[in-house]
């Protein structure tokens, strides 16, 4: 076993005796049960889990981690039962591998869902044990470097999935080392040509700049030498995927690229880090506005450093300073976790506080999100962060996305916080609620007790979270307005019949809703309130015929004497149409429709002989309801006017100023038609019922130039 010996050799380097012996047993367990497997390239099986331990080895993780990762395939490709390792190896190890087997593919409708259902399950297992997801990228990282035997369908398909997914992950969770190697494989298996292309010109350009790199680099080690700092000088590589992705996204030719000298400083400590940021700049020139400060202000992932971009050698030259603390962090992220746990607890936590932070966020998006095409999208958002750094008035720092909104900034406080926003102040001044946020400004958001979210908001939020919250506010908001608004509407079918819901036994209603197939009665409102099911069938299945105790499919109409009332701000499941713009004292009827709720036409519309009652076996289908408008409406509601008028100069400021004087508010103006003496327009305005629209239009047409005034209906 020349493989497992030199393995755990190296182990010995950070682990006693004891843990690496336990690896060992691993080890044999694993190959035992893979004897006589291979994979696609002719290698023996257990290949794969050594090397995907060998690359957590790489990131010094606990030996429970190294057992999981030599174990991981063991569950789903042998006869070894989870029971079994956990007598052998611990429950945590057991978990740890059943949690990575459970991560595996499942048949779906699409390659798509199958992505979306099994990022779904990888958030549910890294809430249990976030050493799972580290398996499972050195798992994908192992495949990743070995994808050649593959067909190439296949390999497009697992390096999309690599770089959608996976590397986003290893990013967030800071795992430098991986996140770079996973994107530059799965860049080179996408794109084989563009790769080699990209590859062959940095070689070919390493050793032009060898000369003013070694120049950069002495001036640099000399500054630090003359201030007595000490520091480590490191020539940093760009890597593929990030030149293609800087060529294409930011349109910079490879030269401008290339012509970037970039340095990493490695120091003992953060008073170092500000000192040498001091010495370099007295060097060469910075430039105004790329100096960024993540060791006051880490990013989401927990990574720390000073970024500056100087001018000197007639280049640009990009430096980061960082401890060397904060180097392994940026390196291997959450899993420095480990390496910390005992030598530096304060580290550890922090970073531990991080990601925990960030697996909630999805667990709570995972929650809400109606399917996983959905939950795939948010959490997709917030996996491709461009930083913001904004204050809390109390002076905390949050990070956000660029292009982040004040309600994203209150959804990431809390979601209740982000539901009852009604305002904000940004730096003290109020301002929309739709306004990008820029780093360093300092933002309250004002709340009200009983505000809801709107749907508009949906158009500028950017964060997951913010997206997710919304979106579940709405539902939930929607089946509270079509359950109750299925409610009044049976209680008008159930009039006709001389009950009410009170009267019908509670036996009787149980039948109706196994009759039709739904989980409760609430689901039956429901459907009723969003026009998928009739209220009068419904009535007649719970008010049978005497001497008949089935439930009869009769089709009749919903009319009745008894008219429904409608208040004018009935949410979400009734809305007014734009065709007829009925306004209160207009005879007025309801439309059901399929799934959408109810519309409410003026009874004169003409779009009701198509839309409303229809034959149907000789007998008319009950697509309307009978409506009234409640006494003393406050909300108002939009008219469209058509005025024909003398042209003169002015005459629309009079216009709406007659508007005004009349308390109404002009929504839109359109002037339609016109010549050298007349012209007309198109006024849409906001009144409160017929006789408010009746002063308005008197006060009209009392101007001398105006000829003729009328309401459009449809």
């Amino acid at each position: 076993m020349p493989d497992i010996d030199a393995f755990t050799e190296g182990l010995k380097e950070y682990l006693d005796d004891q843990a690496v012996n336990l690896v060992r047993q691993a080890y044999i367990c694993a190959e035992k049960a893979h004897e006589g497997q291979f994979r696609r390239s002719g290698e023996p099986y257990i290949i794969h889990p050594l090397a995907v331990a060998k690359i957590l080895a790489g990131l010094r993780m606990d030996p429970q981690t190294l057992m999981a990762a030599l174990l991981h395939d063991v569950i789903e490709d042998t006869d070894v039962a989870k029971e079994e390792l956990a007598a052998q190896f611990g429950d945590v190890v057991a978990e740890l591998v059943d949690g990575v087997s459970k991560l595996t593919q499942i048949e779906f409708k699409s390659k798509a869902e199958a992505q979306a259902e099994n990022f779904r399950k990888m958030t549910l297992a890294m809430a249990k044990d976030i050493r799972v997801i580290l398996v499972k990228l050195a798992d994908r990282l192992h495949n990743m470097r070995t994808l050649g035997p593959l067909h190439p369908e296949k390999r497009r398909r697992i390096a999309t999935e690599t770089l959608d997914i996976y590397a986003p992950i290893a990013n967030r969770l800071g795992i430098n080392s991986i996140r770079i190697e996973l994107e530059d494989l799965g860049f080179a298996a996408l794109y084989p040509m563009r790769a080699k292309y990209i590859r062959k010109a940095v070689q070919n350009l390493r050793g032009n700049h060898q000369e003013i790199i070694g120049e950069i680099k002495r001036r640099l080690e000399e500054k630090l030498s003359q201030r007595d700092l000490e520091g480590v000088i490191i020539g940093r590589e760009k890597h593929l995927n990030s030149i293609y992705q800087k060529m294409k996204y930011k349109h910079k030719s490879f030269h401008e690229i290339m012509d970037v000298y970039a340095f990493r400083i490695v120091t003992d400590s953060e008073d170092s880090c500000y000192r040498i940021l001091g010495a370099v700049h007295s060097l060469y020139k910075p430039l105004p506005g790329r100096f960024k400060d993540y060791i006051a202000m880490p990013k989401a992932n927990g990574y720390q450093s000073l970024h500056t971009t100087l001018f000197g050698m007639h280049v640009n030259i990009e430096i980061q300073i960082r401890t060397s603390e904060m180097e392994a962090l940026a390196n291997n992220g959450i899993a420095a976790h480990w390496l910390y746990k005992s030598s530096s607890p304060d580290v550890a936590a922090a970073s531990q506080v991080r990601v925990d932070r960030w697996v909630k966020g999805l667990m709570e998006m995972r929650d809400r999100a109606d399917d996983s095409m959905e939950f795939i999208e948010d959490v997709k958002i917030d996996l491709f962060p461009d930083e913001i750094y904004v204050f809390t008035p109390k002076g905390k720092i949050l990070e956000l996305p660029a292009g982040a909104t004040p309600v994203d900034f209150a959804y990431s406080i809390h979601t209740d916080v982000g539901n009852a926003c009604v305002a904000c102040r940004v730096n003290k001044v109020l301002s929309p609620l739709s306004v990008p946020l820029q780093s360093g400004q300092t933002i309250e958001i004002v709340t009200a007790p009983g505000a809801k979210p709107s749907m508009s908001w949906l158009n500028f939020v950017v964060t997951g979270k913010a997206k997710s919250g919304i979106r579940h506010f709405l539902k939930e908001q929607k089946q509270s307005e079509s359950s109750e608004l299925g409610r009044l509407l049976l209680k008008k079918s159930l009039n006709s019949f001389g009950k009410t819901l009170s009267d019908i036994p509670e036996e009787r209603i149980k039948r109706v809703v196994q009759h039709n197939k739904v989980g409760s009665f609430d689901d039956i409102l429901e459907e009723i309130g969003l026009g998928s099911r009739m209220s009068y069938i419904v009535a007649r299945q719970l008010v049978p015929v005497e001497g008949d105790e089935e439930e009869l499919e009769i089709l009749q109409s919903d009319d009745s004497e008894n008219a429904l009332t409608i208040k004018g701000a009935e949410g979400l499941l009734v809305s007014y149409a734009h065709c007829c713009k009925p306004i209160p004292g207009d005879p007025i009827v309801g439309i059901m429709g399929s799934g959408s709720g109810m519309t409410i036409h003026a009874e004169s519309c003409t779009k009701l002989s198509s839309k409303g009652r229809k034959q149907q076996d000789g007998k008319e289908q009950g697509g309307w309801v009978t409506l009234d408008w409640a006494k003393d409406i406050t909300d108002e509601f939009s008219v469209e006017l058509k005025i024909g008028l003398e042209r003169h100069r002015g005459i629309i400021a009079e216009i709406a100023s007659a508007v005004t004087l009349a308390d109404g508010n002009i929504e839109k103006i359109n002037v339609e038609e016109q010549n050298a003496q007349l012209s007309v327009i198109s006024l849409v305005v906001h009144v409160q019922g017929r006789r408010h629209l009746a002063r308005l239009m008197r006060r009209i047409r009392n101007m001398k130039a105006v000829i003729s005034i009328s309401r459009v209906k449809n």
